[in-house]
């Protein structure tokens, strides 16, 4: 396959995965089993949660996991610092007949997901893995930050609908339409991206903006002429030259749709004060027989700028939200990570591998991980990350990865779901991907399914996630012996 015609390849990653990868092989140890994990190790947003998005576009990325002719082509004109070759034919050859043939497990799109958990495991051959960190983080942590976005504008708004509107501003292409589907499974209702609404099936929404109304004489004349071609799909905006005359002509543009049989669905206030405007553009559309009518806003709005016009008492039905969603404006990155938390040697016996820093909160966890979510009395009470390597104690005491003098003892009453679920065995898929719609409505029950001080947005709760009692003990173990230090 020529690497035009192909959405993903294997050189979507840093240089230095490919130069780890040609180590592996020059030093015969590109087959050792090994396992990786995804995470990261704080809510973006100041947030108490974060919403797993992209798994979809991650498996995607994996089934096209291959090599072809002009990218091995390409990889031979590299050069090292001498000049010669930076990749020997022998290893190219062997990326030519390279297949993928590990085991991936992931937590499902739409799941509620807290620091340190991994998102999604790695096991297989070390060199494959390696190959593979780049891009699932790429796809991994911005579809995250988006759905994440989305949830928390989308609770700002209790329950009214919001429009993503975020085409324009996204950055680039591929981030519009990732941005556009991770801000649907977030919440959101409708996108104005056609596009992202034909390939995932999101419901789009739109009608004109102030060119419309800017290319005739008068605002009436635009209105009347777009209701005559659309009379259907009616929300005018009314902001272009004085926003209150604009709900005036509105109006009567509605009454003629009205006797024409149709109906207009609304306005849409774009600028100015909204709280204000949309007070006084009700009291309008309501003494002029339009209760129904709906009002749009839209204008650089988040979930802070939502929270207050609902405070002011803002008469807002739908939100229109853009920039400030789909590029993530006050975090626009993830921090999520990669790291290796066990090898194999050639017995079979498992080494379990940590990341040592001077930091706590960078200190990786290892061991091939799991992470199992209790649910008690109605709600989500604690997860626990456990090393599936070692039998887990009964005792399911769980301490924060970071904080040592922090722990949660579970009850024994409560139930329990392991949150990672298998997607590839031995590079065959074994996953069965829910629709957007089904991933939207995880979403929603996720969230509902947790404590509301974990959704504030001030200060939010911190969810209990902690070590498994055993795997804490070997964090610990590897800590100390890696300081020279006797347990």
């Amino acid at each position: 396959m020529n690497g035009a015609h192909k959405k993903y390849s294997v050189l979507l990653t840093d240089l230095y995965q490919l130069t780890m990868a040609y180590g592996y092989w020059k030093n015969r140890v590109h087959e050792r089993e090994a396992v990786f994990h995804l995470f990261f190790r704080k809510n973006p947003f100041q947030s108490g949660y974060s919403v797993a998005c992209g798994l979809a576009d991650a498996i995607e990325y994996i089934q096209q996991f291959r090599v072809d002719e002009e990218e091995l082509a390409y990889l031979g004109t590299l050069r090292g610092n001498d000049g010669q070759a930076l990749f020997e034919k022998g290893f190219l050859d062997y990326l030519r007949d390279l297949k993928f043939t590990c085991d991936i497990d992931a937590v499902p799109e739409g799941t509620v997901i807290f620091p340190h958990e991994p998102l999604i495991r790695v096991r297989g051959p070390i060199l494959q893995g390696q190959l593979l960190e780049t891009a699932l983080l790429n796809i991994i942590n911005f579809q995250t930050l988006i759905a994440t976005k989305a949830a928390r504008v989308c609770q700002a708004t209790e329950g009214e609908p919001v429009l993503e509107f975020g085409l324009r501003r996204a950055q680039g292409i591929d981030g519009g339409m990732a941005a556009s589907r991770a801000a649907h499974i977030g919440g959101c209702a409708a996108t104005s991206n056609v596009l992202a609404g034909m390939r995932y099936g999101i419901p789009v929404r739109g009608t004109h903006a102030h060119s419309w109304v800017m290319s005739f004489d008068t605002e009436e004349e635009a209105f009347n002429a777009y209701a005559h071609a659309m009379p259907n799909n009616c929300v005018f905006l009314v902001d272009t030259y004085d926003t209150l005359e604009g709900v005036q002509h509105a109006v009567q543009v509605g009454r003629k749709l009205r006797e024409q049989g149709h109906e207009m669905v609304g306005i849409r206030l774009d600028s100015g004060d909204l709280a204000y405007l949309s007070i006084e553009a009700r009291k309008i559309l309501d003494d002029a027989g339009f209760p129904q009518a709906l009002i749009v806003a839209s204008n650089d709005l988040d979930e802070h700028i939502i929270t207050s016009l609902k405070q002011q008492g803002a008469r807002i039905s739908i939100w229109g939200v853009g920039t400030k969603l789909v590029t993530a404006y006050d975090q626009p990155a993830m921090g999520g990570v990669y790291k290796l938390g066990a090898v194999r040697d050639a017995a079979g016996e498992w080494h379990y591998r940590l990341k040592l820093s001077e930091q706590a909160i960078k200190i990786s966890n290892p061991g091939i991980q799991q992470v199992r979510r209790f649910f008690h009395e109605g709600e989500f009470i604690g997860d626990m990350i456990y090393n599936e390597g070692r039998p887990v104690k009964n005792d399911h005491l769980i301490v924060d990865p970071t904080n040592m003098t922090r722990s949660k003892k579970i009850p024994p009453s409560a139930t329990a779901e392991d949150l990672l679920v298998p997607v590839f065995r031995e590079g065959a898929l074994n996953y069965e991907a829910p629709s957007i719609a089904q991933i939207r409505e995880r979403t929603a029950s996720q969230l509902a399914g947790f404590h509301p001080g974990i959704k504030r947005f001030l200060n939010p709760h911190l969810y209990p996630v902690g070590l498994e009692l055993g795997l804490y003990h070997l964090k610990t173990d590897l800590i100390l012996k890696a300081r020279g230090i006797e347990a």
